[in-house]
């Protein structure tokens, strides 16, 4: 599946997820907030890609980063027949793999 995903100024984004298959993406224009489970947040800004493996990993952010501005990226997800493309994580989930989660500053 391919999509143009659109964060209005400020957005936070899906709340915490997990996709079925592997997320290839890249940022058309603005910035947006990127943090997988095991991995520091990090901006991605326009012209630049980035990928998430799927599974099992924990999708916490990815929220538009300005506050005045439009962000536009394109993703390419890839997904078993009849499995969901897209499966939000629970404070209970959240709560037990808290440890997984990278330092926040």
């Amino acid at each position: 599946m391919t999509a143009l995903i659109e964060l209005p100024p400020g957005d936070p984004g899906t709340p915490p997820h997990r996709h079925a298959g592997p997320v290839f993406g890249y940022m058309l224009e603005g910035e947006m907030i990127f943090e997988l489970e095991g991995e520091p947040e990090r901006v991605i800004r326009a012209g630049e890609a980035f990928w998430e493996p799927g599974g099992d990993v924990i999708h916490y952010q990815a929220a538009n980063n300005l506050h005045d501005t439009w962000s536009r990226l394109v993703v390419v997800m890839l997904c078993a027949p009849g499995e969901p493309m897209l499966t939000l994580v629970g404070e209970e989930e959240l709560e037990r793999r808290r440890d997984r989660r990278a330092p926040r500053g």
